[in-house]
Formats: C-alpha cells, sequence, structure tokens
C-alpha cells in the first residue's frame, strides 16, 4: 500500500542492509535529507523521481551497477547541495546534470568513462569535486580553474590528459588539488601562485615536464607537495628565504632533478622543526572539511607511504608524520646539514642518487626519525656509532654504497638485519657474517670512479625503498 510520509524531512538509515522494491510507492513531499550508504542497495532509488526538496543525497558504497539512469540524470533538483554516489560500479559516461545548486560531488571509486562535460562548471556553488578513482580521460575542462567556490578538486587516478588548468583565476579558494595518477604534461601553471590558502598539491605519477616550481615556496599554506614520477629535472633552488614554511610533505622521488641537495630549501622547512610547545601530548591534524556543517559530507587528505614493501594509508596527515623523499634522482655532493635541524622529521629517503662523502653525525639530531633510506649511493667512510642513539629509527636501509668498517651495535641497530648492509664489501661485524680484523687477499677495495651508466640505470627500480603514492 502507499506510504505517505508528509512531514519527514530527514531519513538515515546507513548501515542497514534493505531491499526497496522498484515498485514500491512513497511519497515523501517534505524530504530533505537521504542517507542510504552502505545499504547493499543494488539500483538507484526509484520513489526518489517524486521528490521535489531533496538536499542531501548519500547512496555511496553500495552493489550499484550500470549507467546512471536518465531519469536521475535528468530530475530538477533545485535545492540539491550535496551529491554522494562513490563506491558503486557506476559506468558509461558522465551526462549533464542539472543540479546547479550543488556544492558537493562525490563520483570517486567507480567505473566511470569517458570526458568530464564542461557543463559541470556550471555549478557555480560547488566547493567539492572528487572523481577520483574511475577512468574518465580527455582533458580537463579548464572553466574548473575559474570556479570561485571550488575547494577541493580530487582527480587522482583517472585518465586525463593535456595540460593542468589555470588554477585561482577567479578566486583563492582551492585548498586541496590532488591529479595524481594521470597522464597530465606541460608544466606546473604559474596561476597557482594565486590560491593563497593552498594546503595539498599532488601532481605525482604524471608526464609534467618543468624545472622545480621554487615559487611554490610562497604559499603560506602549503603542507603536502608531491611532484613524483614525472619529468621534472634541473636543480633545485629558491632564492626566498621564507619557502615552504608550514611543509610536512616533501615528495620529488622519481623524476631527474640534479645538482647538489637543496642545503637552502632545507633550512626553511619550519614545519619539520619542533617547537617550544611540541611536546603537550597534543597531536595536531589536518582538519577534514566539512560541508554540510553536520559531518554527513567530509573531505579528508589522504596520503599512502610505502616502507619496507608494505603499504600504510595515512587517513590523516599529522604533524610528526612529516616527509623528504628525494630517491631515484640524479642529485650529487654531500648530505647537508641543514638537514639535521629538520627535528620532527619522519621519514628520509634519499636513495638511488649519487651522494657522497660521510654519513653526518648530525643525523642523530633527528631523534624522532622513524625510517632512513640512504642506499644506492656512493657514500664512504664509517657509519657513525652516534646514530645507535636514535631510538625511534625502525627502518634503516644504507645498502650499496661504499661504507668501510665495523657496523654499530646497540639500541635499535641490533634489530637491523644484513638487508641494511649489503654490498658495501668492506662493512664488517654482525649482522653481516664478515667478521673485523680479518682480510681477505683476494679482496680489491671497492672503486670510487664512477660507474657505467647502465648501472646507474638498472639499480633505480630494485633495492629496498619506501615511497609517497
Amino acid at each position: 500500500s502507499p506510504v505517505n510520509l508528509t512531514n519527514l524531512y530527514s531519513l538515515d538509515l546507513s548501515s542497514n542492509n534493505i531491499t526497496l522494491d522498484a515498485g514500491i510507492q512513497i511519497t515523501l513531499p517534505s524530504l530533505q535529507i537521504l542517507l542510504l550508504s552502505s545499504c547493499e542497495l543494488k539500483d538507484f532509488p526509484h520513489f526518489l523521481r517524486n521528490v521535489e526538496t531533496i538536499m542531501v543525497l548519500d547512496i555511496s558504497n553500495n552493489k550499484i551497477r550500470g549507467q546512471i539512469p536518465n531519469w536521475f540524470s535528468g530530475m530538477r533538483w533545485d535545492y540539491l547541495l550535496h551529491l554522494n554516489l562513490s563506491h558503486n560500479s557506476l559506468t558509461g559516461h558522465l551526462q549533464q546534470f542539472h543540479y546547479y545548486s550543488l556544492e558537493s560531488l562525490d563520483l570517486k571509486f567507480n567505473a566511470l568513462q569517458g570526458p568530464l562535460p564542461s557543463s559541470v562548471c556550471n555549478m557555480s556553488s560547488l566547493s567539492l569535486l572528487d572523481l577520483s578513482n574511475n577512468y574518465f580521460s580527455d582533458s580537463v575542462p579548464h572553466c574548473l580553474g575559474s570556479m570561485v567556490d571550488l575547494s577541493v578538486l580530487d582527480l587522482r587516478r583517472n585518465n586525463f590528459t593535456g595540460s593542468l588548468p589555470s588554477f585561482c583565476e577567479q578566486s583563492n579558494s582551492l585548498r586541496t588539488i590532488v591529479l595524481n595518477g594521470n597522464r597530465f604534461e606541460g608544466t606546473v601553471p604559474m596561476s597557482l601562485l594565486k590560491c593563497d590558502g593552498l594546503e595539498v598539491l599532488d601532481v605525482g605519477n604524471n608526464v609534467i615536464n618543468d624545472t622545480f616550481p621554487a615559487w611554490l615556496g610562497t604559499l603560506q599554506e602549503l603542507q603536502v607537495l608531491i611532484l613524483k614520477s614525472n619529468k621534472f629535472h634541473g636543480p633545485i633552488s629558491t632564492r626566498l628565504n621564507s619557502s615552504f614554511p608550514v611543509l610536512r610533505i616533501f615528495d620529488l622521488s622519481h623524476n631527474e632533478f640534479g645538482g647538489s641537495l637543496p642545503a637552502e630549501v632545507f633550512e626553511n622547512f619550519k614545519g619539520m622543526i619542533k617547537t617550544d610547545d611540541g611536546d603537550k601530548g597534543e597531536i595536531e591534524y589536518m582538519q577534514p572539511q566539512s560541508y554540510d556543517g553536520f559531518g554527513n559530507v567530509m573531505y579528508e587528505v589522504s596520503v599512502r607511504l610505502v616502507i619496507k614493501s608494505q603499504e600504510i594509508q595515512l587517513e590523516k596527515i599529522t604533524t610528526i608524520m612529516t616527509t623528504i623523499d628525494l630517491s631515484s634522482n640524479h642529485f650529487e655532493g654531500v648530505i647537508p646539514k641543514t638537514l639535521n635541524d629538520l627535528s620532527s622529521l619522519w621519514l628520509l629517503n634519499l636513495s638511488h642518487n649519487n651522494l657522497k662523502g660521510d654519513i653526518p653525525v648530525e643525523l642523530v639530531k633527528l631523534n624522532t626519525l622513524e625510517a632512513l633510506d640512504l642506499s644506492w649511493n656512493r657514500l664512504t667512510g664509517k657509519i657513525p656509532q652516534e646514530l645507535t642513539a636514535m631510538n625511534f629509527l625502525s627502518f634503516l636501509n644504507l645498502s650499496r654504497n661504499l661504507l668501510v668498517g665495523r657496523i654499530p651495535q646497540g639500541s635499535q641497530f641490533n634489530t637491523f638485519e644484513n638487508d641494511s648492509y649489503g654490498g658495501n664489501l668492506d662493512l664488517c661485524g654482525p649482522p653481516l657474517s664478515k667478521k673485523c680484523g680479518t682480510s681477505d687477499p683476494s679482496h680489491v677495495p671497492q672503486p670510487l670512479e664512477e660507474e657505467e651508466e647502465e648501472d646507474d640505470e638498472s639499480y633505480f627500480f630494485s633495492g629496498f625503498t619506501w615511497e609517497s603514492v
């Protein structure tokens, strides 16, 4: 029999196993909020055809397959502010929506494909656009860069091509830009200088061909900068005295950067230095962004790190999760001492470069460091005994260098195995089988000459590494 719920304005049945009969007759003339996430739904709720007042609609994390039905795309929901269809199995091209009042649109983790229609820019109040983990292709409508209220743009893991839009042309509302895992090319647009409130910029895993965008250092709110796995090249330098003051995650790995490690850049990373009030037992997080005022529509920045071949999903970025990854580039010279001032650094990866000289004893000042990877370089000398005072160090990789002498013992160093030191023929002592004080008449000291280029290429994809993804 027909169900008439005249005064019901909010209905939350999330996380229940329910079945909606396509022929069910429900009249909800006042319904404004409908939350049906994680309900095992297999179809779009047909009773929505008769709802005109909907403002918040969440049918995410269900088992809805196939294309978005025409009746749904054609609805004239003039009051709809928040639409979440994420974590389903939606396919086909994205049709023109007529929801011009939308403030958030979440379609992540589906199988949608084809170009993103430029009509998305007609949603002039849109603040959150999350299309991540789909199969969208072609170039991004450049009008996205001119949307005045857009705060979060997440297009990661699609097949978008072409150049990046000129962001913040009309306003500086953007706080998060995540474009990782596409095929964007060209350069990083200088218009980002206008994005005064930008906190996260992730353009990793594309084919961007550019030099280091040092000018991004003027963005006083930038906390996450990921440029990994592109075609960035040249040295890293900046003439600014206050560059990247609150940066927490700095990932330039798997590019073609060269020259010396940027000592003058590191010394500006104030966000990686402990402050006097840093030991109050309180952990600060990058605050998730709420879009409906009630916590039903949220966006939280996530970063994935791979440590010892195990992927860790960081759903929240805290002040202690500070990382520098410059691995798999062409950096040369010595490890700069300015790194030692980054007293709250959590992960440091300088592997697969051409670094020379000793391991600085001053690294012991990084007393919160949990992972240190200096492998596949040309570091020489002894491993400083003082590093055994790094009590939080749980991962160490010094393999494939030119290190000599006895391996230090004590504290965390007693937990590291052969893999941490392999390929250093002149190291001795536990955990290696080679004893100190013994000599092998057939052993030839390790050369300091440059290896052939083919060797440099071969080790880029081997070894024991971690990386931001």
